[in-house]
Parts: structure tokens; C-alpha cells; sequence
């Protein structure tokens, strides 16, 4: 089913989004509580964030389980980030557990992750691809897995000039009108998040920040990562921003 996460606010180190959290990503790769199709995450990992040096993400991918990585623990510790985006992944039988596959995935300053499925895949697949048109600027939408082709829509979009919200907007939109399926999208650009609720659980959570800066934080995660008040459930069939104007949520 995957878990994903994307957090918007005042710089946080990996360790502290991912790992430390008594319910975070890190354990819903081997322990979800409000996953539908799964027990275990265990076909790969990936997380991007933003640093002040460089105007594209920075991303790590795995296609091992999150837990299995002892490594990027260490990493995590000490890279900080206003903004990221990570997921885990549990593989919909017919794709293979490869790298290619683990998201997020990026196009120029973007991140883009899918939690879900398209249901019947095989009998729409090629009218996604020709909606998707030329995949040769983005090599992301090549992976083969389902969720590659809504990244490639969503991309189009976004170089068309619609705003992070808008593309998985018109995303939904495109995609639900040929197959049923799970839905739940995320996206990040540096200054700003947006997701979408579509057959599976979303929450958000957000607060003063805690050194004194005048923006509070937001994150967006397929499930509270610690048992704290203030997380929101999203209402199915929902579309979620979150930026300089605030947060918003809206139907889809």
C-alpha cells in the first residue's frame, strides 16, 4: 500500500521527521497501523529535501527496506531541511521491487509521491502514456511501475504553469475518469506542499513553530507518526495545500 510523508516548516533534521517519532515513517515500514492492503513496506524507501545550496531536491532511494539501511540513519541525523518529502513502499504484484520504483520521484525543483494503485493497470496503460506524451525530459516517468504515469501527467501540468495543488487536481481528475484506484498523491516544491486523499487515509498536522520563527509547520502523512494532539483526518476525495498562504483544504 506505501506510506509517505511531507513535511513543510522550520529546519528539522531527517532523524527528527523519519526515524524519532514513536509511530514514524521509519516504523510503518514494518509496523502500519491504518494501512488497507499490507502489513509491511518492505520494497524500498525513498526521501528528498531541500538545501540552501542547490535549487534541485536532493534524494536517496533504496529498493531494501527502510529498516535494513543502517547507513542513511546516520545521514538523517545530521541533514536538516525546511522541507521534504519520504515514502516506504509495499509493491502492487505485477511491478518489481527496484530502485527506479521508490519514490519520491523529481522533475527540476519538484518531489512527487504515490500511495496507492490504478486499478487495472494493463487495460489503461496505454492511454496514459499518450496522455503523458514525450517521457524523454523526465526519466522518473519511465520506472516501471503505475505510479509512473501519474508523475508524468502531474509534471506536465506543473511545466504548463498549474501550481503544485492544481496539477494533482487535473491528475485525479484525468486518471479517475478511465480507472478506479487509490489515489493518495504528494507533492513538494521547496516552498510549498500539496496532496490529494483518494481511497486511503491522510492527515495533517500543524503548529507554532518552536525557536520563534513566524511560520508554523505542516505535515502531511498517510498516518500520525506519534499519538500528540492536533493531527486532522482528511476527508476522502480531498486536496490539500500548504504554503505562504496557509493551509487549505478542499473537495475534489
Amino acid at each position: 500500500m506505501c506510506r509517505h510523508l511531507g513535511y513543510l516548516g522550520e529546519p528539522r533534521t531527517l532523524d527528527e521527521l523519519l526515524y524519532a517519532p514513536e509511530h514514524s515513517l521509519h516504523t510503518q515500514a514494518y509496523a502500519p497501523r491504518m494501512s488497507r492492503a499490507c502489513v509491511l513496506n518492505a520494497d524500498g524507501f525513498g526521501a528528498g529535501w531541500y538545501d540552501t545550496g542547490r535549487a534541485a531536491p536532493v534524494r536517496y532511494r533504496r529498493a531494501q527496506p527502510m529498516w535494513t539501511d543502517v547507513s542513511f540513519i546516520d545521514v538523517a541525523g545530521v541533514v536538516r531541511t525546511g522541507c521534504a518529502v519520504a515514502a516506504v513502499r509495499s509493491a502492487t504484484p505485477g511491478f518489481p521491487v527496484d530502485e527506479s520504483c521508490a519514490q519520491p520521484f523529481t522533475d527540476r525543483q519538484r518531489l512527487f509521491s504515490h500511495n496507492g494503485v490504478i486499478a487495472g493497470f494493463a487495460g489503461v496503460e496505454a492511454k496514459l502514456r499518450d496522455l503523458a506524451g514525450d517521457l524523454a525530459p523526465l526519466p522518473d516517468a519511465r520506472a516501471p511501475v503505475d505510479s509512473a504515469l501519474l508523475f508524468a501527467l502531474a509534471a506536465g501540468w506543473w511545466r504548463a504553469g498549474r501550481s503544485l495543488g492544481e496539477g494533482l487536481a487535473l491528475v485525479i481528475e484525468t486518471v479517475t475518469a478511465l480507472a478506479d484506484g487509490r489515489y493518495n498523491l504528494l507533492a513538494a516544491d521547496g516552498r510549498s506542499l500539496a496532496a490529494t486523499a483518494w481511497g486511503d487515509t491522510l492527515f495533517v498536522r500543524r503548529g507554532p513553530a518552536r525557536t520563534g520563527l513566524p511560520d508554523p509547520y505542516v505535515v502531511i502523512a498517510s498516518e500520525p507518526y506519534d499519538d500528540e494532539p492536533g493531527w486532522e483526518k482528511v476527508p476522502d476525495r480531498s486536496l490539500v495545500t500548504a504554503g505562504p498562504e496557509g493551509l487549505g483544504i478542499s473537495p475534489l
